[in-house]
């Protein structure tokens, strides 16, 4: 492929501030601020103008006369709020670029828009809420497309006095940059594509996500991952959507004191359990012995999972798409199955009557009425439309050096997508990244994709990505027993009290992760540093509390029948077994770090697992990006400590270290 040197030719006279006065920014002083007045209709026969937000980053050394744009997704993310993190990410790339950021017209400060959807559902049905948001958004809603931004992006540029842009795109803003590149060919130095839409795209019924499942669930399975879990995942995901045909099944999950609570599961559910895993991978490691476990009944796994993707929404929403945009663009340009002269009705009609005649094996093994909840289409039914229907793009993309990202395990923007455009680029480069989701330049656990794009930029050879056994973080943890019975005899003992001791390990292997997600979980969405504690419920019954460097259990329970209690602290565990189905005793640390102990009057020993070591707890704080390696070193060495010394299944604190660093802008570049 075409490699970029750093050292290019300088357009005469040109100005990086023809047009844009940009001045101080007051939270920043690596940037300038500045606005550009832009027509709301680039063809100029609609009046009125709209003002978008910029930030620039000089380049400290003088380079080629462009500038890289980074992108955001959605429609409707904002850009500026990850300004600081795009310049980390850059490194030496923005060197000799200057870096430009911008929020998309209708998102952020850039003349955000004007009407609530959601907020007004209380006030009539969804259907009734998004055709009052068309209606007080105007005429002017038909100008808030791909198109449009485009023409900001042209826009800049020529304000900026840039002879070409270095695009980066990620989810939604690859599609802006794909069309401004068809649009503007002669203007584009680059394109970093990451995880792609295709310029017709997407799908609006997300046929490529759903053709993916199977895939993925396979993937998870390399390596001889699923040997003691499960011969067929998605025979098994197959099983639990048929049994909620009739209905959501029921979960019985423990809150963070202990105290039950059912939990209502749906095959929807399901799917977005699924697409959570796109930015957690430690999430979608669950998602296989979880769904063995309810492919047979046992719902418990299943609605942990469930609660902890929804929490992960929840907290995950700064810097998340604007509901209004997303609704507005996507509704005006995507190419749905109706006319738009037809009634709210009528539409959705059209588009039950197209998914009627789609084979059932297009979204196997979930449904087309799984598909439909999924889209927008119950929404932009009631959209009024102020634009005809999109036609289909069928212009050449140009010939440029393109470093194009598709995540291994990505299903909003699955790797199909990303050779069809890569296809259409003869000097692109297409990486698919192993164990990489949504994002991959935010979310790779390697640094195979940064690593290719300093690479492009250097006029260095670009190498594949290594394909090598996930980390001990992202393995699967194994299948939950439903029952005592179900667990082996530990090596060395038999009867009660070796089931026992083998179910306590278990226990405590659990509880690592689980407190280790929990720590994740807190350290990306920054809640830890405002309520500087960690608690959590156990899979069948009890809860734990980090407090300090010691981690209390309250009759923690991972395998039925038998509870946990006491303490983990230093690399030293003391805990009492209790439970119905349990031989009673006690374990505590030796001096060799094994467990010992009595169990049913029974002398046992449990050895010692995993460590953590120093060294290793060294690479846990110093991996992480400046802002948060002070405040998460000591908290990450904090929970090393209380967590050393538990058998085997531990999870490296480094290791969960590494994948946080990994998601430096945030792990929310969102795609529908």
């Amino acid at each position: 492929m075409t490699m970029l040197a750093a050292g290019a030719w300088v357009a005469p006279g040109a100005s990086a501030q023809a047009q844009i006065a940009f001045g101080p920014c007051g939270d920043s002083n690596n940037f300038a601020c500045g606005h550009l007045t832009v027509p709301l209709d680039p063809s100029a026969r609609t009046p009125g103008t709209l003002t978008l937000a910029i930030r620039r980053h000089r380049a400290p050394v003088e380079g080629p006369n462009a500038a890289v744009i980074p992108l955001a997704g959605g429609p409707g993310q904002p850009a500026i709020p990850f300004t600081e993190a795009f310049l980390e990410l850059l490194g030496p790339i923005a060197a000799t670029r200057d870096l430009v950021v911008f929020d998309q017209r209708g998102t952020g400060l850039s003349h955000p828009l004007g009407c609530h959807p959601s907020g007004a559902r209380s006030r009539g049905t969804p259907g009734q809420a998004v055709t009052r948001c068309a209606q007080a958004l105007g005429a002017g809603r038909a100008f808030y497309t791909t198109a449009d931004s485009v023409a900001d992006l042209e826009a800049i540029r020529r304000a900026g006095g840039y002879e070409k842009l270095v695009l980066y795109g990620t989810s939604y803003g690859t599609k802006v940059a794909e069309q401004y590149a068809q649009n503007y060919p002669t203007h584009v130095e680059a394109l970093v594509l990451d995880s792609v839409v295709t310029p017709n795209g997407p799908d609006p019924l997300n046929r490529p996500t759903f053709a993916a499942v199977p895939r993925i669930l396979g993937q998870l399975c390399r390596h001889r991952e699923c040997v003691h879990i499960t011969g067929n995942p998605v025979g098994d995901l197959a099983r639990v959507v048929a049994r909620m045909r009739r209905g959501t099944i029921s979960g019985r999950v423990i809150d963070k004191r202990g105290h039950p609570h059912s939990e209502a599961i749906s095959s929807d559910d399901l799917v977005g359990i699924l697409l959570a895993g796109d930015f957690d991978p430690l999430l979608r490691a669950e998602f296989i012995p979880a769904m063995r476990a309810a492919a047979y009944g046992d719902d418990a796994a299943l609605a942990r999972l469930l609660t902890r993707a929804e929490a992960i929404g929840e907290e995950g929403s700064g810097g998340g798409v604007d509901s209004q945009l997303f609704l507005t663009t996507t509704c005006e340009e995507e190419a749905f199955p109706w006319s738009r002269a037809d009634s709210p009705s009528s539409r959705l009609s059209e588009a039950r009557t197209l998914l009627d005649a789609l084979p059932r094996s297009t979204f196997a093994p979930f449904t087309a009425a799984n598909a439909l909840d999924l889209s927008v289409m119950g929404a932009c039914a009631f959209w009024p439309y102020s634009s005809p229907a999109p036609s289909v793009d069928s212009s050449p993309l140009p010939n440029v050096p393109a470093l194009i990202l598709s995540g291994e395990s990505d299903l909003r923007t699955p790797a199909a997508d990303a050779l069809e455009v890569a296809a259409q680029i003869p000097d692109s480069h297409l990486l698919v990244v192993p164990y990489a989701g949504h994002s991959v330049l935010t979310s790779e656990p390697s640094s195979c994709a940064s690593d290719a794009l300093q690479a492009m930029f250097a006029a260095q050879p670009i190498k594949p990505c290594a394909t090598v056994a996930p980390p001990t973080a992202l393995k699967l943890p194994p299948l939950p027993p439903p029952r005592l019975a179900a667990v082996p005899p530990s090596r060395g003992y038999r009867a009660l009290p070796g089931r026992t001791l083998n179910a306590v390990g278990l226990t405590l292997g659990d509880l690592s992760r689980q407190v280790l997600l929990a720590l994740l979980e807190a350290l990306g969405s920054g809640s830890i540093f405002n309520n500087p504690s960690l608690s959590g419920g156990g899979l069948r019954a009890g809860w734990y509390q980090l407090s300090g460097k010691t981690i209390i259990l309250h009759g923690y329970s991972y395998v039925p029948g038998v509870i946990v209690s006491g303490s983990v602290s230093g690399g030293r565990v003391a805990v009492g077994i209790g439970g119905s189905a349990a031989a009673h005793g006690y374990l505590r640390t030796d001096g060799h770090g094994a467990l010992v102990g009595a169990l049913g009057g029974i002398r046992v020993r449990l050895g010692r697992g995993s460590t953590s070591t120093p060294a290793t707890q060294a690479t846990a704080s110093s991996s992480l990006r400046p802002s948060l390696a002070g405040r998460a070193g000591g908290l990450l060495a904090a929970v090393g400590a209380a967590l050393r010394g538990l058998p085997e299944a531990s999870i490296e604190p480094a290791e969960l270290a590494n994948l946080l660093a990994a998601q430096r802008p945030s792990r929310r570049w969102l795609t529908r």
